[in-house]
């Protein structure tokens, strides 16, 4: 229903067209209010403090009924979660802004603003290559997990989704990877 291509409210009304405030009330309940769940499941897995949830999904909804007002959407479900995209987008921008009277006097606060040193740059490769090195000695899989947990940041059950495995076979390997590692690097330098 919610991915029809238009829709009658009071008589005829198409899609793209404004909505009164009561047709606006009216296909919130019926198409928007259905899609909670999945909305939910959406914010809980991209917004990290997990405290701001409800107010982003009243956020989200605020900003779904004043664009409705506007504009009817064409496909609800697409809307409501690229609502939520954005708001989140917007969120982390505003965020990262830093104002410009924290930083006003660099000299004043003290701070490095050197590059790296050739000693320090020296470390960092050697620290690198060793990494690397105790990475290729773990077995393929578990090295396919660590990489996809601790360098590309996905989830238990994303990897498990990739590799086409358990959860609970990312979790061993996740935890045979981190504890094969530390050995490596930090303990005896035995392989796992």
């Amino acid at each position: 229903m919610s991915e029809t291509p238009e829709m009658e409210f009071e008589g005829v009304r198409r899609r793209g067209e404004a909505m009164s405030p009561s047709e606006v009330a009216a296909w919130f309940v019926r198409e928007v209010l259905p899609l909670e769940g999945i909305l939910m499941q959406y914010l809980h897995h991209n917004w990290r403090n997990q405290s701001d949830i409800t107010d982003l999904r009243q956020e989200v909804y605020v900003r779904i009924c004043e664009s409705a007002r506007q504009r009817f959407p064409d496909h609800t479900k697409r809307f409501v979660l690229t609502t939520a995209r954005n708001l989140i987008i917007n969120r982390m921008r505003h965020e990262h802004v830093v104002p410009i009277e924290a930083v006003a006097d660099v000299d004043a606060l003290g701070l490095a603003i050197d590059a790296p040193g050739p000693d320090q740059v020296a470390m960092a490769r050697d620290e690198l290559r060793r990494l690397q090195g105790a990475l290729d000695c773990l077995s393929p899989r578990c090295r396919e997990v660590v990489v996809l947990a601790h360098i590309e940041g996905l989830a238990g059950h994303e990897i498990a989704a990739r590799m086409n495995i358990s959860q609970a076979t990312v979790s061993e390997h996740l935890a045979n990877g981190i504890r094969g590692l530390t050995n490596m690097l930090f303990g005896d330098g035995r392989k796992p």
